[in-house]
């Protein structure tokens, strides 16, 4: 129940630009004190700016850093068929690695109608995902990110060093022409870029939601992609310039 108050809260900062503690309490039926507590979970979240007696929209974009249960109410049906039209480039037997998020989850599920694979991640959640198949799954370790439910430091880091995947499926919170990708934390941007250093192919997969936003860290530049998998949405001149650096388009 916490949670669903909180999504609303968000939810309805961003369509009113601020909320107060005084009228959120009666809305829902709590105290004012459980409704402090909401927004001061929100605020560490980089949701909302506190404020005396409520909260504020936050005064950057590019700090948001909604967790992921949050992201899974976002643009599902675009995930859904992203995560359809991924899982058609990996082949039985190959090795895929699988950054933490909502679409490299969705991603998973249906990874698991295939067989032989090894699949690396650092989420935990896609791990416990495909506990149940015959797969090889490698969890590279590090400290947990509870917002994620991902493993990040340097203990991720250095596995990832050691090894070689054939594809990999990475989730970005930024996707911008000029400054690359990004992502709100600075722990998941450095594991990113190992993953990228330890994959033969790296694909991009986001809602176009993600296009010409920045994000607080920067993972890398546009060119170390070879493929983006988003919905059709995606602007026609930002398609055009991706297809200009020599990097393959699916549009879903």
């Amino acid at each position: 129940m916490a949670e669903e108050r909180r999504q609303r809260i968000v939810a309805m900062l961003r369509a009113e630009g601020r909320v107060l503690v005084n009228n959120l309490g009666k809305l829902f039926r709590v105290s004012q004190i459980t409704i402090r507590k909401d927004l001061d979970v929100l605020a560490e979240r980089g949701l909302l700016q506190r404020s005396h007696g409520g909260a504020l929209l936050p005064t950057s974009d590019s700090l948001l850093d909604p967790s992921l249960h949050e992201k899974q109410q976002l643009h599902f049906a675009e995930k859904e068929r992203i995560a359809d039209a991924a899982v058609k480039l990996v082949k039985n037997g190959s090795c895929v690695m699988l950054d933490s998020g909502t679409t490299t989850a969705a991603i998973a599920q249906r990874l698991k109608k295939l067989s032989s694979l090894t699949v690396i991640t650092n989420a935990i959640n896609i791990a416990t995902e495909l506990a149940t198949t015959d797969f090889e799954v490698i969890v590279t370790g590090g400290t947990l990110r509870r917002n994620s439910s991902s493993l990040v430091g340097p203990i991720a880091e250095d596995v990832l060093k050691d090894m070689h995947a054939d594809i990999l499926f990475l989730g970005v919170d930024g996707f911008d022409l000029e400054v690359g990708l990004t992502t709100p934390n600075l722990l998941e941007a450095r594991v990113n870029r190992a993953m990228i250093k330890s994959s033969h192919r790296v694909v991009a997969v986001c809602d176009a939601t993600k296009f010409s936003h920045r994000s607080l860290s920067r993972i890398a530049a546009i060119s170390e992609l070879h493929h983006v998998i988003t919905d059709n949405s995606l602007s026609a001149s930002i398609a055009d310039a991706l297809k200009s650096m020599n990097i393959e388009v699916t549009l879903v």
